[in-house]
This record gives structure tokens, sequence and C-alpha cells, in this order.
């Protein structure tokens, strides 16, 4: 019997690894009609748990709102699987009967699901669902912070898809996560794609693993409320994706930035749905509470609400304190409200007009938050498309809630509880995650021409060529000529 934890953890590691590569290898023999009936399984039985499993995410964890925890967990089972259900992943996938194309769809194998504190159940069901959907095996690595209800998730999904018909092994889960144990899993030979969600320093290390690797950087997303805004809906809308979960989502609102000629009706508008701006000594001691002195986020406020969190700063606020805010000018480490905070936390900053609002919208994603996410509330389509033109992000968010807009709740964008950030936010991918992101492609070419018929293009194409050149030059040499005649005479 092992006794050290961490090889205890390895070991752990490498069974689930073999049992998932067998379950995967008899999974990707199915057909997508018995694929698509093992999901729908997973689906309902998630669904009808997404209660429980929100209550013991929120015991678990001392994270986020349990009511909250209940939407996102039937969001990422219910609107998941709407959105997946008729999408071809395996086998034909799609044929181009003129060009003589047929794309097939293959599985990558097994895949490594790292899941986060902040959102476990919910990202646990979303990413069981979309792994065997594209025919793969997955195996997650919870947090240790929400080890059992993470866990509790993958072993009654993975019962509910083994009687639908899937192979024993095809959902697994670490019993012991440990850093070195998930080191082993993102490392090992028989892992071919890593699914990160979370920290960016376990985004990083994942992609450094050497497996190849579709993760989430960090979001720190601004909200530009311009002048042409519905100033009173523009607030209500930042109010709600903030305060949800407590502000767990990491595509939640960070700061807001507006135009100094409606700064007053828009700080009014917050104070009216909530906000308390905290003010001299208030802001410092929050800004204590949210980082250390050397610019380490404090773990303790992620999830809590806006009076637990002025609590542990030793401030008195109203108790129908939804959000607090500070009003800042200044970004970097050195200011701490300008940062990611995963709580009901709000930076406010004011410019003269939107050209000053977009570069300090540029200055907070540079600080923290590249090619994730913003969002603008404007009425002014010109202003919107010179965001969308300018703004290093994956998703530009106009008119809705951040928190529900970029995951695809209300928006039209993929269900999604994976956020890719793009190449400029060190993601391998910009997309919302999908089954689609989880397969390799293979493409089936006929032939369509013979080596003679490019052969015979190319050259009526040079002889085109030389025969327009053939016709300018004569046409130069003539005007040369009748030139050197005028002169003559």
């Amino acid at each position: 019997m092992i006794k050290d934890k961490d090889l205890s953890s390895i070991q752990d590691v490498r069974d689930l690894v073999e049992k998932a590569k067998e379950a995967q290898q008899l999974l990707k023999m199915k057909s997508q009609e018995e694929i698509d009936s093992i999901v729908k399984a997973m689906y309902e039985v998630a669904y009808m748990k997404s209660d429980q499993w929100a209550k013991m995410a929120v015991e678990e964890t001392g994270f986020g709102v349990y009511e909250h925890k209940i939407i996102k967990n039937k969001f990422a089972s219910k609107a998941v699987y709407e959105f997946i259900k008729d999408m071809k992943t395996v086998g034909i996938i799609k044929e181009d009967k003129q060009k003589k194309i047929i794309e097939i769809g293959t599985p990558v194998g097994v895949i490594a699901g790292l899941v986060p504190s902040t959102n476990p159940t919910s990202t646990a069901i979303y990413k069981a669902l979309i792994a065997v959907k594209s025919g793969n095996a997955i195996i997650f690595s919870p947090h240790p912070k929400a080890l059992n209800c993470i866990s509790d998730v993958a072993r009654i999904m993975e019962a509910k898809a083994v009687e639908a018909g899937a192979p024993k092994g095809i959902i697994g889960c670490m019993a012991i996560p440990t850093l070195e144990g998930t080191d082993a899993l993102m490392k090992h030979k028989d892992v071919s794609l890593i699914l990160a969600t979370g920290g960016s320093a376990m985004v990083k290390a994942a992609y450094s693993s050497g497996t190849p690797a579709l993760g989430v950087g960090p979001g720190n997303v601004p909200a530009f409320i311009e002048r042409s805004a519905d100033i009173a809906l523009s607030v209500k809308r930042i109010m709600d994706s903030k305060t949800f979960d407590n502000g767990t989502i990491c595509a939640s609102e960070q700061a807001v930035v507006t135009e100094n000629c409606i700064k007053e009706d828009v700080k009014t508008a917050f104070i009216k749905a909530g906000a308390y701006f905290l003010e001299g000594e208030e802001a410092d001691l929050v800004g204590k509470t949210i980082q250390d002195a050397c610019g380490r986020f404090n773990a303790k406020i992620a999830g809590k609400s806006a009076i637990e969190i002025a609590e542990m700063a030793g401030l008195y606020v109203p108790g129908d304190t939804r959000v607090l805010i500070a009003e800042q000018t200044h970004v970097g480490i050195q200011y701490p409200f300008s940062r990611e905070k995963l709580a009901p936390i709000l930076a406010f900053y004011a410019e003269d007009n939107w050209e000053k609002a977009c570069e300090k919208c540029m200055e907070l994603l540079a600080y923290y938050g590249l090619g994730h996410s913003l969002v603008i509330h404007s009425k002014d389509e010109e202003v919107i498309k010179a965001f969308a033109l300018k703004k290093p992000v994956s998703r530009l968010l106009v008119n809705t809630s951040s928190a529900q807009g970029a995951i695809g709740a209300t928006t039209n964008l993929a269900p999604s509880l994976t956020l890719g950030c793009g190449a400029v936010g060190g993601s391998s991918t910009s997309d919302n995650v999908s089954p689609l992101n989880l397969i390799n492609i293979r493409s089936v070419a006929y032939g369509t021409k013979e080596l003679e018929d490019i052969q015979q293009e190319y050259e009526d194409g040079l002889s085109g060529h030389a025969s327009s050149h053939m016709e300018l030059d004569v046409e130069t040499i003539t005007k040369m000529v009748l030139k050197e005649l005028q002169n003559y005479k």
C-alpha cells in the first residue's frame, strides 16, 4: 500500500487513464445516434440533480449563492444539451458533393478536465457532456476545495452514461487531488488534450505540459457605459451580472468606465440599485482586503457577498449593499480595484469622451484580461463598431450582462463554461469551447483534375499574362515613336 499522498495521487491517475483509454476505444466505435442517446441520459440526470449539486458546492467551497448555482447547473446541463444535441461530431459531419470533399469527425481520445472551485459542479457537468458528445473519455482533476461535489457529478453522470450504453470508465475523477497527480495527468502519454478552467498559474501549467491544451486566462472585463446608453438599464444589467453567484464567473464585470458628462447620473443609478461607493480610507481598507502588498489575490473574498467583504475589511455598510464600488483613475498592480476580483467589487472610471474611455478599457485589458471579454452599453452603432475593431478581446458584448452574455445565456454565443481568450490571451482558441473543439477533422478529398489540366491552366495563364505585356510594350513603343516624330518636326 502506498502511504505518500503524492505517490497515491499519481497511481490513482495512472489507473484512471488506463480505464479511460479502454473505455474511449469502445465509445469511438459507436454511432452518432448511440452517443446522442448517452448524452441525453447524462443531461437528464444532471438537470434533475442541479439543486442537490448546487447545495453541495456552496456547503463545500463556501463560495457563491445557492440559488444562482442552481441556475448555473441547469444552464450547464439544459442549455448546453439543447445546443449540442443535433451537432454532428463523429463519422461524416459534412459533405460537399460539388467540391467532392467529405469531413469526418474523430475524437481526440482521453481528455484531462481541470475544474475550479468557483464553478465546480456546473463546469464538471458541461465538460462531461461535451467530452462524451465528441466521443471522448474525460478525467477530472478537481480543485481540492471542491473534491466531493465534483466527484459526485462524475460518479452519477458516468453511472447514467453506462446505463445508457457507454463503456465503464468513460468519466473519471481523481480521488486524491494533488499538484503532483494533476501534473502526472496532464503529462500522461495517453492523455490527448487538456481542457483547463481555473487560475492563470494552472492554465500556464497546462500549456507547458507538452500536451495540447484549451485554456482560459483571467477575465478583467471592463463595462463601458456610453452617453447614448439607457443608464438605468445598463446599471441594472451590470448589477445582475456582478452579483450573480457573488461574481465567481470569470466573465463578470470588473470595472465600469463611463463619460464625465453622464458620470453623476451613472453613480446615482448604481446607488439606487444597491451599490455602495467607498470613500477615502474605506477604499484603502477594501483594497488591502483584495490583495496583499505584493499584489497576491486574497482568495478568501472570492464568492463572498459585498457585506461579508466589508466586514473582512473592518467596515460597516448598509444591510442592502449588493456591490462595493471605488472611484479610480489608475490601473496596475498598486491599484487593487483594477484587477480581476471574483467578488461583487467594481472599479469606477470616468473619462472625457468615448475615445478616452476606449483607451482606459484597453489599459485594463492589457493589465489583467487580454483576449477575454468586454461589454459596451450604447445606442451608437458607430461607437460600438469602433470598440469592436480596436479591442483585443474574443467577445465584445453589447447591451447585456457580461457574466450571462459571455457564456451564451443572454446572447446567441455557444453555451459554454470554458471561454477561449485567443492567442493574444495565451489561449489556443478564441471560441466558447464546444464539442467541435474536442474532435479532429479528417478530410476526404476526391481528385477533380489531372496533372495535364493544371499544366494547361498555368500555360494559359502565362500566355495571357505575356500577351498583356506584349500589348502594353507595343503601345508604349508606339507612343515613344510618335513623340520622337513630333520632336523631329
